[in-house]
């Protein structure tokens, strides 16, 4: 513990002599900012440029032509919680601290350890000027992982996820303390341990994801001439799902812009309209960029927490936001952890182009640490693909296996070993379903009893990535009961 908070001390004192030296560096030897721009329960077929037909999304469709869009990329887990640890310590869910969605009464299994090093860390040894703004869900005041504990300088948003749940709250953290909304909130659930109850507005007035966005615009603004690291984690378009069982919509926004007119319910305007006003805000920040000058130096990382989510109480069949994928949220098919990702730099990232490298969220560590010069940390599982942003594919290495573990819904595993992808429901134990995915990229067939030799493989991968945590319990096999003509 006292090396690592001497540690922590040395890297806090090189943060700060980079910082004050940096404006006496060349601009063309300074290290370029970085922008990490994180969608809530995107579907991978939920953006023009991914190739849906009816929700609009011209300032991410503009984003991708200008610079370059993933079509195997995947996020680290199929819920939120556990993939946002994945991106911020870059190990897959079968090594990191936090594997899932913990229970109210268990809240301290999600917090990152003070042994987690997060990329925020890692930038802020390098004199990075440090922000998260919106949901974190990695650690509360209390606790360890709470971000000004994990490597940044400011933060302003929600650190609870059920909180997270309202577009509408009573109240957001900036730093350490509270700032008061205008809205009036009804709680409609019992106490997640916390200072809050999860609910939905009855006066609204703040909406979150607009003061996320202007907070965002005025930190960049005010560090233009530092070089900074933001992670913008937007709430859009996730559900508020204690206003979906309470009024039956839980796509919480201010209006429904363009589809006001539709002839739709309201939960189907509200989550095009939520998807929309996201990508909106998302162009805002890229033009600012270029006001302030600074857009040639700076790489901007767009991507979503896991599938597309059903608990809005809209018709998940009207936009069809997996795509050609099977499956969403809380599924380890490829519809709930493939997810879309695209990378703007002007002048470095090739624009218009379309990579089709396997990588996932742990690989971003990697990538920042060869970006900056910081050093990665020991047991990441994690692979640079820096020479693929910067259009040398020939330079890029690839990962021999992806790997999910999932502890809900009776638990599964799930690995992609070149095209193949094998699924194991339940963990440990279960039947393994085995998919082409160059033949058969919507998992129709499973071909697990013509591969014998490959199944093989993936249950030998999936043992060798598990390592068991006593925190993340395996849950027991249920019990099937016996048919009539077993009862004898």
């Amino acid at each position: 513990m006292k090396s690592r908070v001497a540690l922590g001390v040395v890297a806090w004192i090189l943060a700060g002599a980079l910082s004050a030296s940096w404006a006496e560096i060349p601009a063309s030897e300074r290290l370029p900012n970085i922008i990490f721009i994180l969608a809530d329960d995107l579907g991978y077929g939920d953006l023009g440029c991914y190739g849906q037909q009816i929700i609009q999304t011209p300032e991410l469709d503009r984003m991708a032509a200008e610079g370059m869009r993933f079509t195997q990329f995947y996020a680290g887990s199929t819920v939120c919680a556990p993939s946002r640890c994945v991106l911020m310590v870059g190990q897959h869910t079968g090594h990191c601290s936090v594997r899932g969605n913990a229970p109210a009464n268990q809240r301290a299994n999600q917090s990152l350890r003070e042994d987690d090093i997060t990329i925020a860390e890692l930038l802020k040894s390098r004199g990075y000027q440090t922000a998260l703004i919106g949901k974190w869900g990695l650690g509360e005041v209390e606790e360890p992982g709470h971000p000004l504990r994990k490597g940044f300088d400011y933060f302003f948003g929600y650190l609870n996820q059920g909180h997270a749940h309202n577009y509408y709250p009573e109240f957001l953290w900036r730093n350490w303390g509270k700032v008061m909304l205008r809205n009036e909130v009804v709680a409609v659930k019992a106490n997640y341990g916390s200072d809050f109850t999860p609910g939905y507005a009855t006066k609204k007035v703040d909406y979150s994801h607009d003061l996320f966005t202007e907070d965002a615009l005025r930190w960049v603004e005010e560090h233009k001439e530092k070089q900074f690291f933001l992670y913008l984690a937007y709430t859009i378009p996730h559900a508020n799902n204690e206003a979906t069982r309470a009024t039956g919509n839980g796509a919480e926004v201010p209006d429904f812009g363009i589809y006001a007119d539709r002839n739709w319910p309201d939960q189907d305007k509200g989550q095009a309209a939520m998807i929309s006003r996201m990508d909106r805000d998302v162009g805002r920040l890229l033009r600012k960029l270029r006001e302030l000058g600074i857009a040639d130096r700076t790489l901007v990382m767009f991507s979503s927490d896991n599938g597309p989510h059903n608990e809005a109480g809209h018709n998940v069949q009207r936009f069809r936001p997996s795509g050609p994928l099977r499956g969403m949220k809380r599924d380890l098919y490829e519809g709930g952890i493939r997810v879309p990702f695209i990378a703007w730099w002007p002048g470095k990232v090739p624009a218009g182009t379309v990579s089709d490298h396997v990588a996932y969220f742990g690989d971003v560590m990697a990538t920042l640490c060869e970006l900056t010069g910081a050093d990665l940390p020991p047991n990441r599982d994690s692979i640079s693909f820096l020479p693929t942003l910067l259009g040398k594919p020939f330079e890029q290495k690839q990962h021999d296996y992806l790997y999910w573990e999932f502890y809900e819904r009776g638990s599964a595993q799930a690995v992609r070993f070149g095209n193949w992808k094998a699924i194991r429901k339940p963990m440990l134990t279960g039947e393994i379903e085995l998919y082409n995915l160059a033949d058969d990229l919507g998992e129709t067939k499973n071909v697990a009893a013509e591969h014998p030799d490959i199944v093989a493989k993936a249950r030998q991968l999936m043992d060798k990535a598990h390592r068991p945590d006593p925190r993340w319990q395996v849950p027991a096999p249920k019990a099937v009961p016996p048919r009539p003509s077993d009862a004898r």
